[in-house]
C-alpha cells in the first residue's frame, strides 16, 4: 500500500480507501461489511470513510461494531464522519451547519461508530443559510475539544472554501484541511479546474468518492442495465438518471478500448488514472463483495501502465 498525506497536514492516508456509502447498513449484510474492513484493513488501507446520512446512521453503527470487534489499535487507522444531511429526523436543527447541529452530529457520530474521536469531519455539503464564521468557529470548538482532529468539507464550491480559508486567517481558527469531491474519468472539471487555486494556495488535500462514476466505468453498463446492478433499485432512481447518459456511456465504451490496448482492465485504469492526479490523497472505494474489494485494490499496482499516450488517449475522450 501507498501512503499520501493529506494536504499539508501531518496526516498519512493509505492512497487507496474504503467507504460505506449504499454498502454498510443497507446493501450488504453486517458480516460481509466486517469482512470487506477485515480485507482492507489487512491490505494496508487505513482510512473508513462514513456519514451521519449513510443509511440513516446505521452505516456508522455498523463500522463501530465491526471497529469494537477487531480491536485494532486506535493509531491504525483513520475513520471519517461527514454532517449535514442528519440520520432521519426531520425537525429544524436536525439537519444543515447550524452550531447545534455540527456539535450533536458529532456526538452521535462518536456514539454509533464507538469512538473518542473522529479523525476527520466534513461538512457534507455548503449551508448558504448559516455564517461562515459560525461553521469555523464550531470546528474549531471541535477541534480543541479533542472531538475531531481535523476538518473539511464536501462538494463545496471553490469560493465557499476560500471563504472559509479567509474567516480562519482573520480571526485564528483551524481552516479545512481537506475536500470530498466526486472525481472520475466523466467528472473531472471541478478537480481539476475549479479547485486548482485551493492546491496550489492552501494545499488542501482531497479524499475523492466515485472513482468508477457509480459503476459506469466498469463497462457493465454499456449495454443497458442488469437486473442485479446496484442501480436497478427502485429507490434509487435519481442514481440511475445520473448514470445512464447516453454521451457518458459513448465515453465509457471508448474508455474501455483505451483500456484493453494498454492491458488493463477498465476497472484498474480508472482507479489508477484517478491515483494520477498528485491533489488527489486518497481513492474511496465502494464494494459489496470482498473478491471485488480485492481485485479493485490492485489498481494500485498497474499506475505505471498509464503513459504519457495512454493519458493523451483518455485526455482526448474526457477533457
Amino acid at each position: 500500500m501507498e501512503y499520501r498525506r493529506l494536504g499539508k497536514s501531518g496526516l498519512q492516508v493509505s492512497a487507496l480507501s474504503l467507504g460505506s456509502w449504499l454498502t454498510f447498513g443497507n446493501q450488504v449484510p453486517d458480516d460481509i461489511a466486517e469482512s470487506l474492513m477485515v480485507h482492507a484493513y489487512e491490505a494496508g488501507v487505513n482510512f473508513f470513510d462514513n456519514a451521519e446520512g449513510y443509511a440513516n446512521g446505521n452505516a456508522e453503527r455498523v463500522m463501530g461494531q465491526i471497529l469494537r470487534n477487531q480491536k485494532w489499535e486506535r493509531s491504525s487507522y483513520v475513520v471519517s464522519s461527514k454532517v449535514f444531511f442528519g440520520d432521519g429526523g426531520t425537525l429544524p436543527n436536525q439537519t444543515g451547519l447550524s452550531r447545534k447541529h455540527l456539535v450533536e452530529a458529532c456526538n452521535a457520530a462518536l456514539k454509533r461508530l464507538q469512538l473518542d474521536y473522529l479523525d476527520l469531519y466534513f461538512c457534507h455539503r455548503p449551508d448558504p443559510t448559516v455564517p461562515m464564521e459560525e461553521i469555523v468557529w464550531t470546528m474549531t470548538h471541535l477541534i480543541q475539544q479533542g472531538k475531531i482532529l481535523y476538518w473539511g468539507t464536501s462538494e463545496w464550491p471553490a469560493d465557499q472554501i476560500m471563504e472559509a480559508h479567509l474567516v480562519s486567517a482573520r480571526d485564528h481558527l483551524i481552516a479545512p484541511v481537506m475536500e470530498q469531491p466526486q472525481y472520475n474519468l466523466l467528472e473531472r472539471k471541478r478537480m481539476e479546474q475549479e479547485y486548482a487555486l485551493l492546491f496550489h494556495k492552501y494545499k488542501m488535500g482531497s479524499t475523492i468518492w466515485s472513482p468508477l462514476a457509480s459503476g459506469l466505468l466498469t463497462g457493465k453498463y454499456n449495454n443497458g442495465i442488469p437486473p442485479e446492478a446496484r442501480i436497478a433499485s427502485k429507490d434509487l432512481g435519481w442514481l440511475r438518471d445520473l448514470v445512464m447518459q447516453q454521451d457518458k456511456i459513448d465515453k465509457a465504451t471508448a474508455i474501455g478500448k483505451v483500456a484493453q490496448e494498454a492491458g488493463l482492465s477498465m476497472v484498474h485504469l480508472a482507479i489508477a488514472w484517478c491515483l494520477h492526479n498528485p491533489n488527489v490523497s486518497t481513492v474511496i472505494l465502494g464494494a459489496s463483495r470482498v473478491e471485488q474489494l480485492l481485485e479493485n485494490l490492485k489498481a494500485l499496482s498497474e499506475c505505471p501502465k498509464l503513459t504519457a499516450e495512454v493519458l493523451d488517449k483518455l485526455d482526448l475522450i474526457t477533457k
